[in-house]
């Protein structure tokens, strides 16, 4: 697999939506870039003086977010699975409901 390369400009840009946004994984999620990726940006951004960083408290808060949204969504594939289960098990009931008392 190779390695994408990317502008100075879209870095920048980038790095501009995360701070306008204030959610790095949701900028991530609309740029198909992995927020790993997003947050070395800022990183070194923030080492050339480019950015100044976030307020402790609003990066404790993103990530508190984003760990909520990885547990509702893992939460919510759960549920889904389950869902497409109990479908399966009811189609089979009344597939067995119909042959032993068809109508």
């Amino acid at each position: 697999m190779t390695r994408k390369q990317y502008t100075e400009e879209f870095k920048e840009q980038i790095i501009k939506e995360c701070q306008e946004v204030g959610n790095v994984a949701l900028v991530a999620r609309r740029h198909d870039i992995s927020s790993n990726t997003i947050h070395n940006w800022i990183r070194k951004a923030q080492k050339r003086g480019s950015i100044t960083p976030l307020p402790k408290s609003e990066e404790k808060r993103i990530r508190e977010v984003e760990n909520r949204l990885e547990a509702i969504s893992k939460e919510n594939n759960t549920l889904k699975k389950l869902l497409g289960e109990k479908e399966l098990e009811l189609a089979v009931l009344r597939d067995l409901r119909d042959r032993i008392n068809p109508q």
